[in-house]
């Protein structure tokens, strides 16, 4: 057990192995917060989007308090 640690440390494929997991951890990272910048921006514009929706008086309450929407059933008839 000891000669394959001290065989893995003398090759440089534990040096790549290394890069290769901060390299991953980054794109995780960065991944994730483009991510939030989007839905953060998508719900925005879903805000205003219900708003002005509400405002010009094209839907009554089909928009709900977070800024989304919810299905209206389709009327019997």
């Amino acid at each position: 057990m000891r000669d394959i640690f001290i065989n893995f440390r003398k090759s440089e494929s534990g040096a790549t192995l290394v890069e290769y997991g901060v390299a991953l951890l980054l794109a995780i990272v960065l991944g994730g917060g483009a991510l939030v910048a989007l839905a953060n921006q998508t719900t925005s514009n879903m805000e205003a989007g219900c708003a002005a929706l509400q405002s010009s008086g094209e839907v009554a309450d089909n928009c709900t308090s977070d800024g989304g929407t919810t299905a209206t059933p389709p009327a019997d008839g």
